[in-house]
């Protein structure tokens, strides 16, 4: 190797390291890989999928092992169950969180209709699936506890956003509406009507707006005028049609807004 007189010897160089802050970022990450329903990977796949040098990605998840939220076993690698309980950490899923508490009424709803029963949370443009309800005999929706799904196509998520501030609701529909199926709702003005019609009646629809044979209404769970959350129905056309359904959906969600009302009163 030729050395250029005041220059320093390549070989003498240390290598350039990113920041510290960068590379908890990048590690971090590597998780949302894991978010499909894939579980198991190996290194090289995660690369790709992350789109970092295999190198890289090797000592990233030798970082996450470490500190015992990716698992390693041979060549693969998943999420470690210390992961399932931080995620039982968070507000909504703690103990007297939003979940322990609406548990009892989601299971009235399910004993009383005999639909698959849901709740979710709204987070930004995506609802979140935090519980779900259903029966050997029931409608098998394909929404899973969890999950992250685009809310203007869902009946959760409507009838939250129905509720939401006017100035993020249109900073979302700015965004673009997606088209996951010929129904979803694509143009703005149609969607706003819809958002209309769901403060009137306290009732949002999913008639395959989100996958083709999926059937849902919602109705937002209510504090202060704003949603918290929502709770829906998946079923039959026929089943979500029936008025008593509509308003056994909404009484529930009323008591339910109601405890969690009286909670917040007593911290």
């Amino acid at each position: 190797m030729t050395v250029v007189e005041g220059l320093p010897n390549p070989s003498s160089v240390p290598p350039v390291r990113e920041p510290k802050e960068t590379s908890i970022i990048r590690a971090l990450q590597l998780l949302d890989v894991f978010m499909g329903d894939r579980t198991v990977w190996g290194v090289t796949d995660i690369a790709r999928q992350a789109g970092l040098p295999t190198s890289t990605t090797h000592r990233l998840l030798s970082h996450l092992v470490d500190g015992e939220v990716v698992t390693k076993d041979g060549p693969d690698y998943s999420l470690s169950g210390r992961l399932f309980e931080l995620g039982y950490q968070l507000e909504f899923t703690r103990p007297q969180g939003l979940r322990d508490v609406s548990g009892p009424f989601l299971g009235e709803l399910f004993a009383t209709t005999g639909l698959t029963v849901h709740l979710a949370v709204l987070d930004r443009a995506q609802l979140l699936l935090v519980n779900k309800i259903s029966g050997l005999h029931t409608y098998q929706s394909k929404y899973h506890v969890g999950a992250r799904y685009t809310a203007t196509c869902t009946a959760l998520g409507k009838s939250m956003l129905a509720f939401e501030d006017e100035t993020e609701t249109r900073r979302i529909i700015a965004q673009g509406l997606p088209r996951r199926t010929r129904h979803s709702l694509t143009r703005p003005a149609d969607f706003l009507v819809a958002l209309a019609e769901i403060r009137k009646t306290r009732l949002a629809f999913n008639r395959e707006e989100s996958y083709l044979g999926e059937f849902c209404v919602a109705t937002p769970v209510l504090r202060f005028g704003k949603a918290i959350a929502a709770l829906s129905l998946s079923g039959s056309p026929a089943q979500l049609e029936s008025p008593q359904t509509h308003g056994l959906l909404i009484r529930i969600a009323n008591d339910l807004s109601q405890i969690l009302d009286r909670q917040v009163q007593l911290k």
